[in-house]
This record gives C-alpha cells, structure tokens and sequence, in this order.
C-alpha cells in the first residue's frame, strides 16, 4: 500500500470508465489485443536497438471493450522514440 503523504506516491484522478463493467461486452478480447499490441511495440522498439529499460505499458481496455495500451517512458526514452520515427518519416518521404 502506499501513502498519499510520501512524495514519491503517485495517483491517478479516479475514472469510472475503469471500474464500471457492461454487460455483454468482452473487455478479455480488448485486453488481450492490448496486451499482444504492447509486446509487440517492446519488441519492434527492441529490435530497432531501443533501450527498453525506459518503457513501461499496461494493457487495458476503454469502456467499450476496445483494446488501449498505456505507455509510460522517461523523457529520454520520449526523445528516442521521437528520434527513431522522425528517422522511419525520413525513409518514407525518401520512397
């Protein structure tokens, strides 16, 4: 458990679309789409000499069922990533 009084306690505002299941909708579909789409960008980031020591994902779902992949990388990480796809954008425009 963490303490809302420790500097180092981060928290996200509550969302409701997080806790609240429908009925008839199947959120394991979405999840596990989600979970395949962020190993899958781990993997490609890895392979394309990414530092993936920096990248955190969570697989989960919106409301609806569909799959999200949440992404969390440190600032250096972010301009890596920014850096590899400007390079990829480069390559396209070149074709």
């Amino acid at each position: 458990m963490h303490d809302p009084e420790d500097a180092s306690y981060e928290s996200e505002p509550f969302d409701p679309d997080d806790v609240v299941w429908v009925r008839g909708v199947d959120y394991v579909a979405g999840w596990r789409d989600a979970a395949d789409a962020g190993a899958e960008l781990a993997d490609v980031l890895e392979s394309a000499g990414f530092d993936t020591a920096g990248l955190n994902w969570q697989a989960r779902t919106n409301a609806d069922g569909t799959g999200m992949v949440r992404l969390v990388l440190s600032a250096a990480a972010a301009h890596d990533v920014a850096a590899l796809v400007r390079a990829v954008a480069r390559l396209g425009k070149a074709s």
